[in-house]
């Protein structure tokens, strides 16, 4: 099932940037902190220098964390993990056969 996410849930914070980027990155609020209220799961990011793009992929974020928390392993990210998973595990097998 999709996740929708509720303004009224959401509570947005932007604060001042840090580590690496300069001093644009420092003095500007361009970091978004998303707090989810009900789950009390809480997303940051500081990818970009520009507010408007943190707040998109931070949203973005925010819904694959809690649609892995609420689905499991049959979310998107979820599914990803048993992949990697998957294949690391083929990768042990064929390095032991070799061996």
């Amino acid at each position: 099932e999709p996740i929708v996410l509720q303004d009224a849930d959401i509570e947005e914070r932007h604060v001042r940037g840090w580590g690496n980027g300069g001093q644009k990155l420092n003095k500007t609020s361009s970091c978004v902190q998303l707090l989810h209220k009900p789950t009390n799961t809480m997303v940051v990011c500081q990818d970009t220098r520009s507010l408007q793009q943190n707040r998109k992929i931070a949203y973005k974020r925010l819904k694959d964390k809690l649609d892995l928390q609420v689905n499991g392993s049959e979310s998107k990210i979820g599914k990803k993990i048993e992949k990697l998973r998957a294949r690391k595990h083929k990768q042990r097998q064929r390095a032991k056969k070799k061996y």
